[in-house]
């Protein structure tokens, strides 16, 4: 970092232009700027990401090096902070310390709604979490018992832990009650049916469809039952049955306030409101609304506290705020509730019922999967004094370990603005990740925590928690619920991206490049281009940028939700854009498509050569593609109209296939045989009259193919030997019709079956014939996703990821062994 830091200084000699981030969402650019030591400024619509970004790039700056003020620490600190590396530590110390407080307070004034519970032993145990299932009445009138809607019976599923819960039914008295099992059996079946709202009664078997389950919501009548109590044993957790008297406790339970702002009724986004959760408030049980605003309050409570405290230590009584650049114990003090009011709705994400319980790993996780709320079936009903998820103290200490690594060196400025307007002040260097059309539902999805920020620190932050829910009316996002129809919401985001795309051209600094994430999926489904690229190079180039480069950067998460066993995006793009010259030449159709074929293919040669994953490779090949069509002031089709980017894009993913199959030419007969094949057939049979007739084609032959060891033909039928079919001892160096398919399979299967050591030892024997198979992957990758394989296409999306770690574990002198090339 400090040799980047250096660099920048050194081209711009001695002076760095400012950064700004219009579309700064969670602040992880202006971050990145402030830690290269840039001057960083951000600005978003949203005011829960304004927060989170104050709370990075303003807030640290201004206390960085003062020593926490918390009369614990200053009896017993015995260094001097301000000499220290400058950091905001100190600042961090005293949030864990008002936050304990908090915590431990909160536990004197509720703490008796959450009982411990009985063990056999007469011991007794802290509960970690009810676990609740919701219920509604059953739909046959003969029977009306109340339907406990379980999607799972699981407890655990640890090996050595396994616990479930075991339905015991009275078909008499019409009840279900639920018993805690453990050991080695397995749980009965769920009684829920298929994807969707359908259960089985577990009485009488009547089954209620997705329709009864909406009515009953929406009529009030949908209730919960308690199954099960989590708490913590010796190094595992507890699984015991429900009792009354937890379940009274917590009836007990009466909130003082709940949040009662409607949930958006956008069912793509929100599954809630058609079960007759219409408001924020319902996504909480009694309990869990009491405790949140329990915790609300009490950040008044520990401001005055900090406030005091900071006098007390020394910093100036200036009674200027936070939002004024105060620096003194006034602004100190809502520093700290800035801090603990994050907290609170960090643990809002745990401390809900559309939370979950895993049973893989014997806790909740929050809320936020994934961009969505959803309706949850089961649920748990966490102890927020457990020491667990769900815990302030638990929410807070990963806030302070963030705030302690924190650069905190120059202050950067965080603002609520829409980008769609003006941008006053100086110069910047503009980076920027724009929203992705219609994909997520920012504003709609933050009002889940704004209602829990702006009850904390609404008095603090009257400047972007001033309305009762994020803005939504200005919100660049293209969605028809909130325009009436597709058409309406594409006219407003078209044009409003296309607005802010001017603002960003009227004060980027033209001696440095403007750089624009993207991570959108390159082509939609049925076609080979995607509304949210094509949009978003219209507004960039219409407004006078020119592309100049594109860099492929691994941001997405492997991790996360969305991409686990499917072929998301590992990259976001980055494209480089200046603005475009005045008189930048116009060019027709046939000088655009003739400059792709001349220019691209080394371009993607590059790309190719960097490893970026096969999944990512088409939203790379745009960069270069653009950067050919956004250099000209136009170009112009046959009849004279100026081409459309999405007539661009369609000529680009055609050089790109084009390129791709070209490289079929370097591959020897077998492989192109089986290349052709392949796409024809996958893995399945084809007749050997067909095998044989492509085979003459491609200069091979089937019993050749048969022998080399990647064919199969027996009865009149061929087929591709699927790769666990493949020799086991197979060696590269031995094989005397080695093929270029052949190795790239035994690459994959290595790689799939027994790690990158074995796929380097593969690669060690292959020599050049390496680089053969790893061209290879890209266009077997390219096949299975155009076929819908998605499972075959993750394996050679996985080679590839993988390369630079396999190719780092074999020895070197295999490049230059001349037995190893291919001998088709």
């Amino acid at each position: 970092m400090g040799k980047a830091r250096r660099e920048i200084l050194k081209s711009t000699d001695g002076n760095p232009p400012p950064v700004l981030d219009p579309f700064c969402g969670g602040g992880s650019i202006p971050l990145e700027a402030q830690r290269l030591g840039l001057e960083a400024h951000a600005s978003d619509l949203n005011p829960v990401a304004v927060l989170i970004t104050k709370a990075m790039i303003e807030i640290p700056p201004r206390f960085a090096g003062v020593g926490p003020v918390n009369p614990e620490s200053r009896k017993t600190q015995q260094r001097t902070w301000s000499d220290e590396k400058p950091s905001a530590s100190g600042l961090a110390e005293d949030v864990r310390y008002y936050g304990k407080w908090m915590r431990d307070e909160a536990e004197r004034k509720i703490g008796h709604l959450y009982p411990k519970a009985k063990l056999s032993n007469g011991t007794e145990a802290t509960v970690i979490a009810w676990l609740w299932a919701r219920t509604v009445k059953c739909p046959n009138p003969a029977c009306s018992a109340t339907m406990p809607l379980v999607h799972s019976f699981s407890l655990s599923t640890k090996k050595g832990k396994k616990a479930w819960v075991e339905p015991v039914i009275d078909h008499d008295a019409k009840t279900v009650r639920f018993e805690v099992k453990t050991g080695e059996g397995m749980p009965p079946d769920s009684p829920k049916i298929g994807r969707g709202a359908k259960f089985r009664c577990l009485v009488c078997g009547q089954v209620a469809e997705d329709q009864h389950i909406k009515a009953e919501g929406m009529a009030g009548r949908m209730g919960a039952q308690l199954m099960a109590i989590v708490a913590e044993g010796n190094r595992r957790r507890i699984y015991l049955p429900p009792t009354e008297k937890h379940e009274e406790i917590a009836a007990d339970a009466q909130p003082n306030w709940s949040p009662s702002a409607e949930l958006s009724k956008n069912p793509r986004w929100f599954s809630p409101p058609i079960y007759g959760l219409d408001t924020y408030g319902d996504l909480f049980t009694s309990r869990q609304l009491l405790a949140l605003d329990t915790f609300s309050d009490l950040v008044k409570a520990a401001l005055d506290g900090v406030f005091e405290d900071a006098l007390a230590a020394g910093l100036p009584d200036d009674d200027v705020g936070i939002n004024d650049g105060g620096r003194g114990a006034r602004a100190y003090a809502e520093a700290v509730a800035t801090y603990l009011g994050m907290g609170i709705s960090r643990v809002a994400n745990t401390l809900c019922t559309i939370s979950r319980w895993t049973t893989s790993r014997d806790q909740t996780v929050t809320a936020f999967a994934r961009q969505a709320i959803p309706m949850t079936w089961d649920y748990p009903d966490v102890n927020p004094f457990a020491g667990a998820a769900g815990d302030l103290e638990i929410s807070l200490a990963s806030i302070c370990q963030a705030l302690e690594r924190l650069p905190a060196q120059i202050v950067g400025n965080a603002k609520q603005h829409d980008a769609t307007s003006d941008i006053e002040g100086k110069t910047y260097i503009i980076s920027t990740d724009p929203p992705y059309y219609d994909n997520i539902g920012y504003a709609d999805l933050s009002d889940f925590f704004y209602v829990w920020l702006r009850r904390s620190l609404g008095e603090i932050h009257p400047d972007i928690f001033g309305t009762m829910l994020t803005p939504k009316t200005q919100e660049l996002v293209a969605t028809p619920y909130r325009f009436g129809s597709k058409e309406e919401a594409n006219r407003f985001f078209e044009a409003g991206l296309q607005r802010a795309f001017e603002n960003i051209h009227n004060v980027q600094n033209s001696e440095y490049p403007t750089t624009v994430y993207y991570a959108y999926k390159q082509a939609e489904k049925n076609s080979n281009t995607s509304t949210g690229w094509e949009t978003m190079l219209g507004g960039l180039i219409s407004s006078g940028h020119s592309i100049t480069g594109t860099w492929p950067m691994r941001t997405e998460l492997e991790n996360r939700s969305g991409s686990l066993g499917t072929n998301a995006l590992a990259s976001s793009i980055v494209l480089v854009c200046r603005p475009r010259p005045d008189d930048a030449p116009p060019a027709t159709r046939r000088e655009f498509i003739s400059s792709l074929r001349r220019e691209l293919p080394e371009a993607l040669r590059k790309l190719q050569q960097g490893n970026i994953a096969p999944v990512d490779l088409a939203q790379a090949a745009i960069g270069p593609g653009m950067a050919i069509f956004s250099r000209y002031s136009k170009v112009l089709e046959a009849d004279g109209t100026p081409m459309s980017i999405r007539t661009a894009l369609q000529l680009i993913n055609e050089a790109l296939d084009e390129f791709l199959a070209e490289q079929e030419g370097e591959y020897g007969p077998d492989t192109r045989w089986a290349l052709s094949w392949f796409e024809q057939f996958g893995m399945d049979e084809g007749t050997f009259g067909d095998a044989e007739t492509l085979s003459k084609a491609k200069n091979t032959s089937v019993s050749g193919m048969v022998e080399a060891g990647f064919l199969w033909a027996g009865g009149g039928k061929v087929r591709l030997l699927r790769r666990e079919e493949m020799n086991p001892e197979w060696d590269p160096g031995s094989d005397k019709r080695l093929a270029v398919w052949e190795a790239t399979q035994h690459l994959t299967l290595a790689l799939e079956t027994k790690g990158e050591d074995e796929a380097a030892r593969i690669l060690a024997g292959l020599g050049d014939l390496g680089q053969s198979a790893h061209d290879l992957a890209y266009r077997l990758y390219t096949i299975c996703e155009r076929k819908g394989w998605a499972k075959e296409a993750l394996a050679y999306n996985m080679l590839i990821t993988s390369w630079s770690d396999i190719s780092a574990k074999g020895p070197d002198k295999h490049l230059d062994d001349p037995a190893t090339f291919e001998k088709e």
